[in-house]
């Protein structure tokens, strides 16, 4: 082996030698290391056992079970209201709409303490929770408001409050399992109870099971499911807290005979359903008492029953009718004063007469003031909300027989029971005019497009200066609906719809269930020059579109 040779060997053997010194030096550093750390470690909590996530067990109670079959058929509601500026002559005023003591008819007058007081609050739940359509608020202003609602039908019938899609422009709707927003469609409106009743073009939905709420007592479980604040399929439970509770707010509230729960409710529970423990249907969530505006325990649902029976009239005629007897009593019935009252008049229980509707039933039955009412088909009646339910619930053109106190005196009448809309048609929205020998008086009929109309009488022709034949006035159009973008105008008269002779609100109620999202619609309408009812030259014109969608 040459020198070279014996160098380069010593060379790689020292080499090698000091690869593995290093290695192995590296070796024990990071074991020592390790110890040492994994030592500091557990010096931390040297007694202490890490802890393991076991394998996930579903729990279940009957509150789950109830979610789980309830959460599909609640839905979210979005209502958007978008003032429309226009033109018009005589298109309706911006108004604030006040707090204040209504008349009441067929119950109390303004003798009444007060309306809703401040603590009642109904649910306009704004994006997050906030803002919202709001009492006194000006109509003009844009606003908008998140509620919740019900499926009742899988053809997408949706139950919901009245106050959630009011005055509403566009409403839309989304589904516990469906990010889609849907538009949806006001079939009719109950202010009465506020309940509303609304339809999304989708079918094969999960219809809500319907319970019956006179099986309620105080005491058992209740679940409220919603979107409180805009945070969709929230479950709060609680228990009925009272039942057939009647809330201060006059005439507002006349038909309001609410379920107590105290079932968390906040502002975008409303129209949401409350359900008993067998995840039936048993009342529409509705307002709440609370001095914060949030949850303070005490909710309100309008029962089921109630809602089942407005829903029923809406579906079959697009609006609930009730029947009136068509007289006004004092508010005070249960106080020693009425009491004191019915005694001077000879009677120990019963509603005392304060007024008169003039040309109603009750008066063309020879009911008079100052008559006591002490029954009513062998009921007695001994507070005016007794007399109200009975009337009420009682068919359109059935007869009473009322038993009356005169002077001390009983006796007897026969009462055929007349529609509440019709004997007080200002308290809905109608419009009354003077009376005449020339028929009965009309009242203004809620038609699809955003406006209402009604017959004309001759009477009123004349006094119009309309010298046409048939035709119906427009009463009132809604900003922002269809009929208002196509411009027809309160005042109008439409002798003609898609080329049929319009005569009587039927006639276009008839021809609007013919249409379908996407036909044309043509109004062939007469129009005042200056915009007021009884002067100015009439002038002829057409009023056209195209149906839209929602």
């Amino acid at each position: 082996m040459s020198f070279y040779d014996k160098v380069r060997g010593q060379k790689f053997l020292s080499s090698t030698v000091m690869i593995f010194t290093l290695s192995i030096g590296i070796l024990i550093g990071t074991i020592a290391q390790t110890g040492a750390k994994a030592a500091r470690e557990q010096a931390t909590a040297p007694d202490a056992t890490p802890l393991t996530i076991p394998n996930a067990v579903m729990m279940q109670n009957e509150f789950t079970k109830v979610a789980k079959l309830l959460e599909p058929s609640v839905v979210n509601i979005s209502a958007e209201y978008i003032p429309k500026v226009t033109a018009h002559t005589n298109a309706p005023q911006s108004r604030v709409v006040p707090r204040r003591r209504q008349q009441q008819q067929d119950g109390d007058d303004d003798d009444n303490q007060g309306n809703m007081p401040d603590f009642l609050q109904r649910f306009f739940g704004g994006q997050g929770g906030g803002g919202g359509m709001q009492f006194g608020e000006p109509e003009e202003q844009r606003s908008g408001s998140l509620g919740s609602g019900v499926i009742v039908d899988r053809n997408g019938y949706i139950l919901t409050n009245n106050h959630v899609v009011d005055k509403a422009t566009r409403i839309t709707v989304k589904f516990m399992s469906d990010d889609t927003e849907y538009p949806a469609t006001v079939i009719g409106t109950d202010k009465d109870t506020d309940l509303a009743v609304i339809h999304v073009d989708k079918k094969n939905l999960p219809a809500a099971r319907i319970g019956n709420s006179d099986a309620l007592q105080p005491g058992d479980w209740s679940v409220a499911i919603g979107s409180p604040f805009g945070f969709q399929a929230t479950v709060t439970a609680g228990i009925i807290s009272a039942i057939a509770r009647d809330v201060p707010g006059g005439e507002a509230t006349t038909f309001q005979h609410f379920i107590q729960t105290d079932a968390a409710i906040n502002p975008g529970n409303s129209g949401g359903p409350l359900a008993n423990i067998n995840g039936e249907v048993v009342g529409i969530n509705t307002m709440i008492a609370s001095r914060s505006g949030g949850y303070q325990g005490i909710g309100f649902a309008m029962p089921m029953n109630t809602a089942v029976k407005v829903y029923n009239q809406i579906i079959r005629s697009g609006h609930v009718t009730r029947g009136s007897i068509g007289i006004q009593f004092p508010a005070d019935d249960g106080t020693s004063q009425h009491t004191a009252l019915l005694k001077v008049y000879g009677a120990e229980h019963g509603v005392f007469v304060k007024e008169v509707e003039p040309n109603g039933p009750a008066e063309k039955s020879g009911l008079k003031e100052e008559d006591v009412i002490t029954a009513i088909n062998g009921h007695n009646i001994t507070k005016g909300q007794d007399l109200i339910d009975l009337v009420a619930d009682s068919p359109v053109g059935s007869t009473l027989k009322a038993n009356v106190i005169r002077n001390k005196k009983p006796m007897m009448l026969d009462i055929v029971v007349g529609d509440r809309t019709k004997i007080f048609p200002a308290q809905y929205g109608g419009v009354k005019a003077e009376p005449d020998d020339n028929g009965p008086e009309p009242t203004a009929a809620q038609m699809k497009f955003g406006m209402s109309v009604q017959a004309l009488r001759p009477g009123e022709r004349q006094s119009m200066n309309f010298k046409k034949d048939g035709g119906v006035l427009v009463a009132s159009v809604e900003p922002g609906s269809f009929a208002d973008d196509i411009t027809l105008q309160k005042g109008d008269v439409i002798v003609e719809m898609n080329r049929q002779p319009v005569n009587a609100p039927e006639d276009i109620r008839k021809i609007q269930g013919t249409l379908k999202a996407g036909d044309a619609v043509v109004f062939h309408v007469w129009t005042q020059t200056q915009g007021q009812r009884g002067g100015g030259t009439w002038v002829s014109r057409f009023a056209s579109g195209t149906v839209p969608a929602q």
